[in-house]
């Protein structure tokens, strides 16, 4: 009650007015109607105004443009503004000024699309940061929200380092810059990383130019490639070709560093135009060779791990960073061309003995084969002249057959040494490459380390045995079996074969005589190292008639041995042979027959 004691009426309130309706006052209505009118905002629909920020949750936000009522607009048409505050002053679109519930509709995404264009190239115009919401990913980069225009950020422009993820970027709000725009297809090109490497210039170049080549810094391992290793220094690149990265051999950077990897690198060298800086990382730590056992000499037995392969030789890892070549020569006794490979691979861990040491070159030579005795040092012991042993069949040449009897110890047969009875034109003829074959030593030539061998050795000469049989001036059957131009072939007993001209093939009757026809012949010349018997069948019957002659008086002139001159011309060096000689045992039994007589 005291409290309305205390209220006074207002001394000019106008009663009569209000018995008749009236309740303004001396204030006329037309004149509340206009100041309301100046208070109230006219706006249209489809039209763009500001308005302020009045009240906001996770899902609205109220925004007062000076209407009688206020609109409400989206949270999510604000999601590329995160920091968006009551009070801040956005712009709007109207539209609809009062719909069925009285309600004013805005909306903020159609107000920045209305005039995102003249925005978008005004920002260009000006070089101005804007920022911008990433929607999504897509090929090649983004899709970021500009002043409600999707624009493109290609992924090279996010970052000025790659980037492994780029999910993490998306619903993030971020300030570009507009770095290209198509007019006609109305495409937007945005960077973010535009904005970062002004300053990283500046700073590449207080980086730089405080750089001294030997100086010791810690980085980063930025990227990994096949080549090499990118180091961030703090706002500067440097790479580490894979040839400073370990003393050894490396065959990717990765098996050394990882990604995100802080390591200490020196700086061997750098450039102050091209920003370029060469990093190491092998020489924070002493070269393995100046490491290397002081004991270790020549002689000395090492072990080690197959780095490299090479026709000529292998590379042995036998510490990291020292290496040693193993020549192909070095890897067996034998002297045949072979590859390394057919001896090691790449990761075999082998011993070796040191060959050859050059501490100050940093080179080393080692060998496999002298951890076998040299097999010619006994040789005489082992292989003795006249001793017997198989071989292989390794080559051939025209003048006889190169074979090994063990690793590294070759022998030649010669052509002449492969039979006593087949003349071989060729050694093919006889075996072939890869065979085995039974030898003989003949004779031993340390020095050149090569045996002379014989396989005919293996039997007796059974020339010895046809000295005795075909005596000149015996007769014996033969058969005529190849007919040539000098003459003809004849197959004698015991798979021997003559020759005869055609003046000794003349028969009796003067016919000559022909292929298979089976006739008997007189020996007239036998040349056991040549293994060369000269037949005629004409000489059986002429000598006849000159026993006859003898007979009646008549002088015998006297006969040279070996026919006369032409018959000589006409003689080949030797006859074609049979491949089989008959039984060898028969005609040393026939030799000894004959001697006992």
């Amino acid at each position: 009650m005291e409290n309305l004691k205390n209220i006074q009426p207002i001394e000019d309130f106008n009663w009569d007015a209000l018995e008749e309706g009236e309740s303004y006052g001396q204030v006329s209505k037309d004149d509340l109607v206009k100041t309301y009118d100046e208070t109230l905002n006219t706006v249209k629909d489809k039209e763009v105004v500001m308005g302020t920020v009045t009240a906001m949750n996770k899902r609205e936000v109220v925004v007062n443009i000076g209407f009688k009522s206020d609109g409400v607009v989206s949270m999510a048409e604000f999601r590329y503004n995160p920091d968006l505050k009551i009070g801040d002053e956005v712009e709007v679109y109207i539209e609809n000024q009062e719909d069925k519930k009285g309600q004013l509709i805005l909306s903020h995404k159609k107000a920045r699309a209305t005039r995102s264009w003249d925005r978008v190239n005004e920002a260009l115009e000006k070089d101005e940061i804007i920022k911008g919401y990433i929607k999504c990913r897509t090929k090649g980069g983004m899709i970021v929200d500009v002043f409600g225009i999707e624009a493109f950020l290609p992924g090279s422009q996010i970052d000025v380092k790659p980037i492994r993820d780029y999910d993490v970027f998306v619903g993030k709000t971020m300030e570009f810059k507009i770095v290209k725009i198509n007019q006609e297809f109305k495409n937007v090109v945005v960077s973010h990383k535009a904005l970062i490497e002004a300053e990283l210039e500046q700073q590449k170049k207080d980086i730089i130019s405080k750089l001294e080549k030997g100086q010791v810094l810690e980085g980063t391992v930025k990227n990994i490639t096949s080549y090499g290793v990118f180091i961030d220094l703090g706002g500067v690149d440097g790479l580490i070709h894979i040839t400073d990265l370990s003393w050894g051999r490396v065959s990717h950077p990765e098996e050394i560093v990882q990604l995100d990897q802080k390591i200490n690198v020196v700086i061997l060298d750098f450039d102050d135009e091209k920003k370029r800086i060469a990093l190491g990382l092998k020489q924070l730590t002493p070269h393995p060779w100046d490491a290397l056992d002081t004991n270790l000499k020549v002689g000395d037995k090492v072990k080690g791990k197959v780095v490299v392969m090479a026709d000529y030789g292998a590379f042995i890892e036998i510490a990291p960073g020292v290496e040693g070549l193993i020549h192909v020569s070095e890897m067996s006794w034998t002297q045949h061309l072979r590859s390394a490979q057919d001896f090691m691979k790449v990761g075999d861990e082998i011993e070796a003995v040191i060959l050859t040491l050059d501490r100050d070159e940093r080179k080393m030579s080692l060998g496999i084969k002298q951890l076998k005795a040299d097999p010619w040092e006994d040789i005489e012991s082992r292989f003795p002249v006249g001793s017997r042993h198989m071989a292989k069949v390794r080559n051939f040449t025209n003048f006889g057959v190169f074979v090994e009897i063990e690793e590294g110890v070759d022998g030649l047969i010669h052509i002449s040494d492969l039979s006593w009875t087949k003349k071989i034109k060729h050694p093919s003829e006889f075996t072939q490459i890869g065979a085995e074959i039974e030898v003989q030593v003949l004779e031993i030539d340390k020095e050149n380390r090569r045996l002379s061998l014989g396989h005919k050795q293996l039997e007796e000469n059974p020339w010895d045995v046809f000295e005795t049989i075909f005596t000149v001036g015996s007769i014996h059957e033969g058969t005529i079996i190849e007919v040539l131009d000098k003459g003809a072939v004849i197959s004698l007993p015991y798979g021997v074969e003559g020759f005869a001209t055609p003046k000794h093939l003349v028969k009796e009757d003067g016919s000559q005589a022909a292929v298979d026809e089976k006739l008997q012949f007189k020996v007239i010349e036998f040349n056991k190292e040549a293994k060369r018997i000269i037949l005629s069948h004409s000489r059986i019957f002429e000598d006849e008639q000159k026993g006859a002659k003898k007979e009646t008086g008549e002088k015998k002139p006297s006969a040279k041995r070996g026919g006369k001159k032409e018959e000589e011309s006409a003689m080949v060096t030797g006859p074609v042979e049979k491949t089989t000689l008959g039984d060898i045992e028969e005609l040393a039994a026939l030799k000894e027959k004959l001697a006992g007589k």
